[in-house]
């Protein structure tokens, strides 16, 4: 429910802070007063176009601000959802509107766009006036008041996984049976292509590895001249470093019998004549095996070449990659090969998926059809004392194949008058008999679950006597459930308030502004005195005013 509204710098408010209670809150006050712009006030907080036409300080920004319950609500799950401080208790919703025209939304001061906003605000606060009245001839509409008067919730949450389950699988079919076309008409330029590859038998790495003996090949008679250096160097038959190395480790170790300083040095010498004679040795049997090989170096060529334009064709960086594309053209043959598994099996899950999906949707339609005959008695109980005697009602339902709302189509068909055929409300009804039913519709639901707030703009207009009461009975009836706030002109309605709320305008020398005050009991009595008898209040119209909240106020 709504408990806090602030509105400030908005059309004819300068700042307004409005307090409200649970039970029936009724709001009166003179034609122009303002009670449309605090209803324009909260449209922004619903997530309507803002407008800056509405602005009333061009230096400064518009704020609307309300403060929620949400005890019970069950929104945890959409405030983790959007990234939402979540609190189980209370809820702040804010708009806010520059002058240059932007404009911004806060759900407990994290900034949210507009559809966040009109998700949650729409189970926060039901706007009812006879604009709104319109919804009663959508389709959409209609088959929600039966899933709500069905109690189909969690029934429907199961059938709208289904739903997506079966359009998903659907969708996969559908695909795969596109992409299996396009492989059948591509499946010689794949079969031509994974040939070339697979004559190849290419190897992984196998590209770096011919480069390095490619390097080699190109190399010998180079890398031949300076091996052969080396080892002349090493261990050559003149002066070679061996051979004078052995001499050094020779006088080292005659000096080394009186020399203590030196001790350990002829041995290391030693130790590196090892290595450097195992060096020459392995030098001298790496020469011996470079040998020019012409034939083998054409072969390498041939084959990097043949490597390389393979790479080329398939835009490859490396053998690697062109391997991979090889097992990616031999998966996809498989798949034209298997092409009718594939299929079959694909068919056969979107069967099983529309087979759960249609016994889900042949619960929900029973279930609407139990809902259409209860919704249809109260309706026509609630209706008849409101000058709707003559009112008849059915629910025409016809089959659909499926869709996100199961295979009901469903019309609302109602006649008011003898004799009169039964036709789509939206060809049949008036203005106000629309507002009429669709207020005894709301009454219906409230009984059934748990609605948001609801504010009903003037669904009393070109109403009165017994039918008015009526009315204000019925919203006081709702408001047991829920919380309901009633702009109304008529006194039976306003009798039915468990509090009140005036609106009024006031004028300075430079511009008028509008106010809410809190009416106590006396105001109350005064206010629906005023109603009833205009501005000439007397003794008469008070003590009138009196008998009819007594009255109403009894039988509740």
């Amino acid at each position: 429910m709504i408990k806090q509204l602030h509105i400030a710098n908005y059309a004819l408010i300068d700042k307004l802070d409005i307090g409200f209670a649970d039970g029936l809150t009724i709001i009166t006050g003179e034609t122009g007063a303002g009670k449309s712009i605090i209803l324009g006030a909260l449209a922004l907080i619903l997530g309507e176009r803002a407008d800056v036409k509405a602005i009333r300080d061009t230096t400064a920004k518009t704020i609307v601000e309300a403060t929620f319950d949400i005890t019970g609500y069950r929104l945890e799950r959409f405030f983790n959802e959007n990234d939402i401080d979540w609190d189980e208790h209370e809820c702040l919703v804010r708009r806010e509107l520059s002058p240059t025209g932007r404009s911004r939304a806060f759900i407990n001061d994290s900034p949210v766009g507009l559809n966040v906003l009109r998700e949650l605000s729409t189970r926060l606060l039901d706007i009812h006036s006879q604009h709104s009245n319109m919804l009663l001839s959508r389709a959409a509409f209609q088959l929600s008041i039966l899933d709500n008067i069905a109690q189909n919730g969690a029934l429907l949450e199961q059938y709208h996984q289904a739903y997506q389950d079966y359009c998903e699988s659907k969708s996969r079919l559908e695909q795969t049976q596109r992409d299996m076309e396009q492989l059948r008409r591509n499946e010689d330029y794949i079969r031509f292509q994974l040939t070339q590859l697979q004559e190849m038998q290419l190897q992984p790495d196998e590209d770096v590895e011919l480069e390095a003996l490619q390097n080699k090949l190109s190399n010998i008679a180079s890398l031949k001249e300076a091996l052969w250096t080396v080892d002349n160097e090493l261990n050559g038959e003149e002066n070679s470093i061996l051979e004078r190395l052995t001499a050094i480790a020779q006088r080292l170790e005659e000096a080394e019998r009186n020399l203590q300083e030196i001790e350990g040095i002829p041995g290391r010498v030693r130790n590196a004549l090892i290595d450097l004679k195992d060096i020459s040795q392995t030098v001298s049997s790496v020469v011996d095996t470079l040998n020019d090989d012409p034939a083998e170096l054409a072969r390498v060529d041939d084959r990097l070449n043949s490597i390389y334009a393979l790479e080329r064709k398939h835009n490859a960086q490396d053998v690697n990659q062109l391997i991979d594309i090889q097992h990616d053209y031999e998966k996809q043959l498989g798949e034209i090969e298997h092409n009718d598994d594939i299929i079959e099996e694909l068919k056969a899950q979107v069967a099983r998926n529309r087979e759960m999906a249609m016994e889900l949707a042949v619960q929900l339609s029973k279930r609407r059809h139990d809902a259409a005959q209860r919704f249809g008695k109260e309706l026509l109980e609630l209706a008849s004392p409101l000058g709707m005697k003559n009112i008849a009602f059915d629910v025409a339902f016809s089959e659909t194949d499926l869709t996100a709302s199961g295979t009901d189509s469903v019309d609302f068909m109602m006649a008011f008058n003898k004799n009169q055929r039964l036709m789509p409300v939206k060809d049949t009804a008036s203005g106000g008999e629309i507002s009429r039913v669709m207020l005894c519709i709301k009454t219906i639901i409230a009984r059934h679950m748990q609605l948001p707030s609801i504010i009903f703009d003037e669904v009393d207009t070109g109403v009165s006597g017994d039918i008015a009461n009526m009315i204000g009975e019925m919203m006081a009836d709702i408001s047991r459930s829920i919380q309901v706030i009633a702009i109304t002109h008529l006194p039976q309605v306003a009798a039915n308030g468990d509090h009140h709320l005036r609106v009024y305008k006031t004028d300075t020398d430079k511009e008028t502004l509008t106010h809410v005050e809190t009416l106590d009991m006396q105001e109350h009595i005064l206010e629906i005195a005023r109603m009833l008898s205009g501005k000439d209040l007397n003794p008469a119209a008070i003590e009138n005013a009196k008998s009819l909240i007594h009255h109403n106020h009894k039988t509740k």
